[in-house]
């Protein structure tokens, strides 16, 4: 089996692919023209991706590939329907990063509510060695106990998010599609789950129905000070909207980890915005998450090849 691996979205170097150089010969490849992937992979019988597109002029350009993994959970870039038709088996990753994402979450939340990088920036240009007292505070901080967290949709992740926010003594409120069983906390409404929550993040998928599902009117909705975390798809708020909340304090602050489109462009809307902390979509890049990634992609290529295919979303 000929095995076209994309590296560069999961590795910075630090991690290997022995796992599934023991299925077959692999051949790798990073950001390159599509016309030199459609080459590269022309021979080959599996495809592991991360963020290309795999659709139907793909997949007859290299008709040999059976099998297409994703370096994800979700797998938006894979054109299903042509896969099905083409008997392409698809698999992806299912809750590797959950422990991650929900980690970033709250280091956005402690960021903005501690005003961490204004003080570090601060500290790092010598105000503090000026500073006549043993402290200052030009910037105020708030305690997250007490705070009230919207959660947007009750997967892995938000489940795990609500976990850490009950620890620091937060009180959770629930908005999700389905109701679930035994939660422990509060389940509303979207428009309640706005009108009460000091910060609300978002944890649902990118569709149809949820897209720029945070939206002017909906900011409306939203307590005068409150802060939206995005960790989800970017393409669930909507960027201008977000951005006018921030410039006239509707909203004290956002912390997003997603945008709408990816690397950032220069005349995104948030770019620039006051209390607004990006990330650039590293809340799944923990060594930790990545590891676990590799060896369960790894470990459905082998499951394929064994017929026994698992993780399968196609």
């Amino acid at each position: 089996m000929k095995i076209a691996i994309d590296y560069s979205s999961v590795t910075n170097g630090d991690l290997g692919f022995e796992e599934f150089e023991k299925l077959g010969e692999c051949v790798y490849f990073g950001v390159i023209p599509r016309d030199e992937l459609l080459a590269l992979a022309a021979d080959c019988d599996a495809i592991i991706v991360n963020k290309v597109p795999v659709d139907g002029a793909f997949l007859d350009a290299c008709p040999k590939i059976r099998y297409v993994g994703v370096f994800a959970t979700g797998y938006n870039v894979i054109d299903i329907e042509a896969c099905r038709k083409r008997g392409v088996t698809v698999c992806n990753v299912p809750n590797y990063s959950t422990n991650s994402v929900a980690q970033h979450v709250f280091a956005l939340i402690l960021s903005l509510y501690g005003k961490i990088p204004e003080y570090a920036a601060s500290v790092a240009a010598g105000d503090w060695i000026k500073s006549k007292t043993f402290t200052y505070f030009p910037w105020g901080t708030y305690e997250v106990y007490g705070k009230t967290l919207g959660i947007l949709g009750y997967g892995n992740i938000g489940k795990t998010v609500a976990k850490i926010a009950s620890a620091f003594g937060m009180n959770v409120v629930i908005s999700t599609r389905t109701k679930p069983q035994n939660c422990p906390y509060k389940v509303v409404s979207l428009e309640d789950m706005l009108r009460v929550s000091d910060i609300v993040t978002l944890h649902c998928p990118q569709t149809p129905a949820t897209e720029k599902l945070i939206n002017k009117k909906t900011i409306s909705l939203m307590k005068d000070g409150a802060i939206l975390i995005n960790t989800a798809r970017g393409g669930v708020i909507d960027e201008y909207a977000v951005r006018k909340a921030l410039d006239s304090g509707k909203l004290a602050g956002a912390g997003v980890d997603v945008l709408s489109a990816e690397p950032m462009s220069a005349n995104n809307p948030l770019y620039g915005a006051k209390n607004c902390i990006i990330t650039p979509h590293i809340a799944w890049v923990p060594q930790e998450a990545r590891i676990r990634l590799l060896q369960v992609s790894a470990e459905n290529l082998k499951a394929y090849i064994d017929g026994k295919p698992q993780n399968v979303v196609s």
